[in-house]
């Protein structure tokens, strides 16, 4: 299994950077560059604990798709998901949150881990490229959910 952890501080109150962090306009957004897009399950607004999502997006010149489930929920503290179906044998993100200075700053944690297909090859293909791709990929939305919650211009409905 590898394991990636991405800290991020904002400078913004807790409750924007969660809610902005779970999303899936703003994950739409920061994976543009992917085209990924939700594609059935909760494909707009945010996601709360027994959510399922099917993304769709372009990795590695490949068209992937991926199921999650949000399988942990605190509000204001914390959201996880496991992958229930797409390319990796294991697949579990968490996003944690941590206010700070009279709640003006808070620390993001997201913490990935996998484990790829494929046994040997798989492990192989890991060390050499696809943890630092997932690195890569996880920083550039981590800062994006960075520019949107200290640019204050998130105004969303709370999902129903």
């Amino acid at each position: 299994m590898s394991k990636i952890i991405i800290r991020t501080i904002i400078h913004a109150n807790i409750e924007t950077c969660f809610d902005i962090a779970r999303s899936v306009e703003i994950h739409e957004e920061s994976f543009r560059f992917l085209d990924e897009k939700a594609i059935s399950g909760k494909t707009s607004g945010l996601v709360q604990l027994g959510d399922f999502v099917s993304w769709e997006a372009k990795h590695l010149f490949f068209v992937q798709h991926i199921t999650t489930k949000i399988t942990q929920f605190k509000a204001h503290k914390l959201f996880a998901c496991h992958m229930v179906f797409g390319f990796f044998k294991f697949f579990k993100q968490e996003y944690r949150f941590e206010a700070l200075e009279n709640e003006k700053r808070v620390v993001m944690t997201n913490l990935l881990v996998f484990e790829p297909p494929y046994g040997y090859l798989g492990k192989l293909v890991n060390i050499l490229f696809l943890k630092r791709y997932i690195t890569c990929v996880s920083k550039k939305r981590d800062a994006y959910i960075k520019r949107k919650a200290e640019a204050s211009t998130f105004y969303m409905q709370q999902a129903s």
